[in-house]
This record gives C-alpha cells, structure tokens and sequence, in this order.
C-alpha cells in the first residue's frame, strides 16, 4: 500500500471524527446553555440533543466504514 493510499486512510477517518467530536461539544455546550436560562424546557432540549448527538456519532461511524473498505480496497 502506498504512502499516499495511507494518508487517504487516515484522513478519511480523522476528518470526520475531529468535525465530529467539535460538533458534538459545541451542541452539547449550547444544550446545556439554553437549559440553564429554561429549566422548564430541559426535557424537550435533552431529547433533541441526544437524537442530533446520535446522528453526529452515526455519520463518524459511516467514515470509519469508508476507512476501513479504503484500506481492504473492497
């Protein structure tokens, strides 16, 4: 495998996961804002960001699939 095969590996599942974890902590600190300033709006807010995080998580996961097909050259 080539150096160049290699790096496209890897910046196919670096990529993702650093924009990944950054979106993640960014939703997560504005979650947690918006239930500070509205206590009574906490559960609707919760239930939100866990559906949004789970979709974060899933299009990581997409591009570790990618990665791993790339690297098996499937």
């Amino acid at each position: 495998m080539t150096v160049a095969a290699l790096f496209a590996v890897a910046a196919t599942i670096a990529l993702p996961a650093i924009a990944s974890a950054l979106s993640q902590a960014w939703a997560t600190s504005r979650a947690m804002d918006s239930m500070a300033r509205q206590p009574e709006a906490a559960g609707d807010m919760r239930t939100a960001l866990l559906i949004a995080l789970a979709f974060m998580e899933a299009l990581t996961l997409f591009a570790l699939v990618v990665a791993i097909l790339l690297w098996t050259k499937i």
